[in-house]
């Protein structure tokens, strides 16, 4: 099999660390990886294949030769990967500067894979949480249309970063302790509490991280009548996005046909035995790469509603992953 040239940008965060691993389990043909980073970050070593690499300072001449660009995420996505297109690199950005431009498709493999063929040089990767939610909403999607989606997520504090995550750690010690920790991440104490904010607030005091949900969603089954709402929640969980999804369905599909259609959808996996309390949940999820569905439960207050839970590692499929499975599609369809 070919080779590429593979650079990963922000491989010393929690993402960019995500993806080399997943580039490693899934044996992607790496030829020669390019470690990049801010110049605080530059000169680490990190480890790929039993091999060590130098990170190099992100530069425009940094992608000379590079084939593939892994964007982690950040404001180097701004910076950089115009830049990297230029010199000829297919960019998979995680960050949201490109996610809403019509000419940048916005790709979660098991939903939309096509749009990867109409790449101008740059493919998207949406919002974790949309990722999480759209995967299962597409086979529902195709046998029954969606009318209307309402969202609630609980999301864990390592979307934040890895300086949210010692926050949460350190804060919940605190606590313990009967000690302060004043809050520095998040706006609030975060040990033992929900914040109903994730980003910043915007038109209606929806947050940017709820609009994402709405605007990206619609892009990705190119429906713009699909009505969405969310509300986002950051919970004191470590590691693994939840989401409580209430489905309005254009054509009737009980929950049980739906268990059955979800059961077969690619990148699912039901698990939904209320009597034997089997249910997914955060700790079920991490370091795995499917999205869990459970509770599936017909909606007692519609005709044509399903309740849905859903729990993915926000950290892989809900960015890693997905920005690797991107990738191989490229390869895939001969498009990078």
């Amino acid at each position: 099999m070919r080779q590429f040239n593979v650079a990963v940008v922000g491989a010393t965060g929690a993402v960019g660390q995500e993806i080399l691993k997943v580039l490693e389990e899934r044996n992607f043909p790496v030829g020669r990886l390019r470690p990049l980073a801010t110049a605080r970050s530059a000169g680490k070593e990190i480890r790929f294949r039993g091999e060590a690499y130098t990170v190099e300072e992100t530069r425009p001449e940094s992608f000379d030769g590079v084939e593939i660009a892994l964007f982690a995420g950040g404001a180097a996505s701004k910076e950089f990967a115009l830049a990297a297109r230029d010199r000829g690199a297919l960019v998979v950005d995680n960050s949201s500067a490109f996610r809403m431009e019509p000419e940048v498709p916005l790709v979660v493999p098991e939903v939309n894979p096509e749009d990867v063929k109409w790449h101008k040089g740059i493919i998207a990767n949406p919002n974790c949480s949309t990722i999480i939610m759209v995967v299962p909403l597409k086979p529902i999607y195709d046998r029954a249309g969606i009318k209307r989606v309402v969202v609630s997520t609980y999301q864990a504090v390592s979307g934040a970063g890895a300086a949210a995550i010692k926050e949460l750690e350190l804060q919940t010690r605190a606590v313990l302790d009967g000690a302060g920790y004043p809050p520095q991440v998040f706006a609030h104490q975060i040990a033992f509490n929900l914040i109903p904010h994730i980003d910043v607030f915007m038109e209606m005091d929806y947050t940017k991280e709820e609009w994402k949900m709405v605007k990206e969603t619609r892009k990705i089954f190119h429906d713009d009548s699909l009505a969405v709402t969310a509300t986002t929640i950051r919970v004191p969980v470590f590691r693994c996005h939840s989401e409580s999804v209430n489905v309005e369905t254009k054509e009737k599909l009980s929950a049980a046909e739906a268990r059955e259609i979800l059961a077969r959808a690619p990148g699912v996996v039901v698990v939904d035995e209320p009597a034997a309390k089997k249910y997914p949940m955060p700790v079920q999820a991490c370091n795995r790469d499917e999205v869990f569905v459970g509770r599936i439960r017909d909606d007692n207050s519609l005709d044509k509603g399903l309740n849905l839970w859903v729990v993915a590692d926000q950290l892989r499929k809900g960015a890693a992953t997905n920005a690797v499975q991107i990738a191989e599609l490229a390869i895939k369809y001969g498009c990078v």
